[in-house]
């Protein structure tokens, strides 16, 4: 059996996403099955290099997982031969410019998204990629979720019948940090360090309804700032300048509407923290992050509308849960598992760059429809 050790620089580790998700769920979950056997029996073995700005976390991080390699210098990192791919998890205010330097040492890259602040620099990015011959990839953690996995079963079954609508609920509160500690950094709150939610999420919702439901082809959106002084990690007050919640109607390709709430500044009345609710002549469906539930045109109830007797029943007892038909890994991994699988055997990859502007052209065309206050039309790249 031959094994193939793959050097992977791992920038931006030390935050929340880069450790949890990346790091431990994805990279030391693989080598702990004693890596990623491929279909002609070689196994790749990851091999991380952890970076990032503090030598002492990193130190830590290292000791804990029993690594070895580690180094606040990215330059040096990247001009290690034996290092192969390049990963970033940082601030996307840093994103671009370490993702040019990677491209420049001839690494394959895989990165958070969104790609890049701007659709200019992330088209940009991604025909620089081409043009070294790399390989190029972004995160699509969401459409590895087991509730989405059912749900696009059912799009592909044909269980719908003609899709009219979605419905996608997303959020939560998020602390604004003086009476209890936030949960999210406090740079999601400012525009001037790439916050806001709309640039946060839409670049998921883009790849979400692309691959699940339809293409989408025209934005609205209205944007606010609700909260608008949080505090940081440091107890210090500040002002909130990015969006905090953004509400859209989005037009998918064969007229389906989708309706798009996305929150920090929400408390939870869900089954779980986003569902996607869609209906289509011959039946609905609402998926979570694990679970999807449906209703058939034929078990479909008769509700009338009399505000005037009490609800006797419980709409969602008329709902089915779906079987667990499948084993779900970890999303993260899953994909990781497949990029690697991609720059060792060159196995079908879907999601690079590319992928990754088409998310950042959404949310582009989501902040200028909030601002004007028009719908505005989403072209090809």
């Amino acid at each position: 059996m031959d094994r193939r050790t793959v050097g992977i620089v791992m920038n931006g580790v030390t935050g929340r996403m880069g450790y949890r998700q990346h790091l431990v769920r994805s990279i030391l979950a693989i080598r702990e099955q004693g890596g990623l056997t491929l279909a002609d029996g070689t196994v790749v073995w990851p091999e991380p290099v952890l970076v990032g700005r503090n030598a002492a976390k990193l130190e830590q991080l290292a000791e804990l997982h029993g690594l070895t390699r580690y180094t606040t210098d990215l330059a040096a990192a990247l001009a290690d031969d034996s290092n192969e791919i390049y990963f970033d998890a940082q601030v996307t205010t840093a994103r671009v410019a370490a993702l040019r330097q990677a491209i420049a040492a001839g690494k394959h890259v895989y990165t958070e998204k969104p790609t890049a602040e701007s659709l200019a620099d992330a088209v940009a990015l991604a025909d620089e990629a081409q043009a070294a011959g790399i390989k190029h990839g972004v995160v699509a953690d969401k459409l590895y979720l087991p509730g989405l996995l059912k749900l696009r079963r059912l799009v592909e079954s044909g269980f719908f019948g003609r899709i009219l609508s979605v419905r996608v609920e997303f959020g939560y509160w998020v602390f604004e940090g003086d009476w209890q500690t936030a949960q999210r950094p406090s740079w999601n709150y400012r525009s001037e360090d790439g916050g806001g939610i709309i640039l946060d999420m839409f670049p998921h919702w883009r790849y979400v309804l692309d691959h699940v439901i339809a293409p989408v082809r025209s934005v609205y959106a209205q944007m606010a700032t609700h909260i608008p002084q949080r505090w940081d990690e440091q107890g210090k007050a500040y002002p909130a300048t990015a969006d905090d919640a953004a509400y859209a109607v989005l037009e998918l390709e064969g007229g389906i509407v989708a309706s798009v709430n996305s929150s920090w500044t929400t408390r939870v009345d869900r089954t779980e923290l986003v569902t996607f609710h869609v209906d289509g002549t011959e039946g609905s469906a609402v998926a979570g992050l694990r679970n999807c539930r449906i209703q058939h045109r034929a078990t479909t109830p008769k509700p009338v509308w009399n505000p005037d007797l009490p609800v006797s029943h419980d709409f969602r007892d008329q709902w089915s849960e779906l079987p667990e038909n499948d084993t779900y890994d970890n999303g993260f991994k899953r994909q990781w598992e497949e990029f690697l699988a991609y720059v060792v055997a060159d196995a079908p990859y879907g999601h690079d760059l590319y992928a990754g502007a088409r998310g950042v052209q959404l949310a582009e065309l989501g902040l200028q429809s909030a601002r004007e206050g028009r719908k505005i039309l989403v072209g090809d790249l």
